[in-house]
């Protein structure tokens, strides 16, 4: 983590205004459990992550420092608004609902919903249209809950895709919904146990994860910006590696 050069004597109204200022230490809202994103590492008690490391890139080439602010997804809006933050760098689809509250970059990475089933499971559902009627746990906060429910599962909410995991592998749902490569990467890890992604799925729920920032915030051209000259320099497709991503499916 970045140290913070404090801008605390410039007075609250400063705090709600766009962060623009050259060498400013911008706030960066990131989740703890969205391996390989963002999480917390236990190790050193900071949260890292592909979306960590590409912001702090961006920043880096566009001259502003980040410090790195644990936030739940569901809470990671409201931050914003609210400048408790001034940049979402998380696994967020960039919807049309959620356009409406923020704007967001260009997009970074494409990916689907993965479903992870117990172990031993060998029901070959494909997709939604297969699986009317299963019970079935999803995120608080994410966009794959009303889609499960208007193909007819049972959906069950939970804080955590580790809690959706356990009641997977415990049998207490049939399927556990959550972003394809978070769920792949830590089921490769060994982090979920008991649960395997189905390999045939095709996701219904398709997207492009963005920055986020408030709306109208100047910060955000400077953050394209910064996020072409990753891309362009190759340093984007070393971050995917670092952290075992496949390619976008863009």
């Amino acid at each position: 983590m970045i140290g913070r050069r404090s801008i605390l004597g410039a007075g609250a109204a400063l705090a709600a205004a766009p962060a623009m200022a050259q060498g400013q230490t911008l706030r960066v809202g990131s989740t703890p459990t969205g391996i390989p994103f963002t999480f917390l590492d236990t190790r050193t008690n900071t949260i890292t992550g592909f979306m960590v490391d590409l912001i702090t890139e961006i920043g880096r080439r566009q001259g502003f420092a980040v410090e790195i602010q644990a936030t739940p997804f569901a809470a990671l809006i409201a931050s914003l608004t609210s400048n408790r933050i001034d940049i979402i760098s998380a696994a967020m689809l960039a919807t049309p609902a959620r356009r409406e509250q923020i704007d967001f970059s260009d997009p970074v990475y494409a990916y689907g919903e993965g479903v992870a089933v117990r172990e031993g499971e060998t029901r070959p559902w494909r997709s939604l249209a297969d699986m009317r009627g299963v019970s079935a746990g999803a995120q608080i906060g994410t966009v794959y809950i009303e889609p499960l429910r208007a193909a007819g599962l049972d959906v069950r909410t939970y804080d955590s895709v580790a809690d959706i995991m356990r009641d997977v592998s415990l049998g207490r749902i049939q399927a556990g919904f959550g972003d394809a490569p978070i769920v792949s990467y830590q089921i490769a890890q060994g982090t979920f146990r008991g649960v395997r992604l189905l390999p045939d799925y095709r996701p219904s729920v398709v997207g492009a994860i963005g920055i986020g920032t408030r709306k109208g915030d100047p910060v955000m051209a400077r953050i394209n910006a910064g996020l072409a000259a990753v891309k362009r320099e190759s340093v984007f497709a070393q971050l995917l590696a670092k952290w075992n991503l496949p390619p976008s499916v863009e």
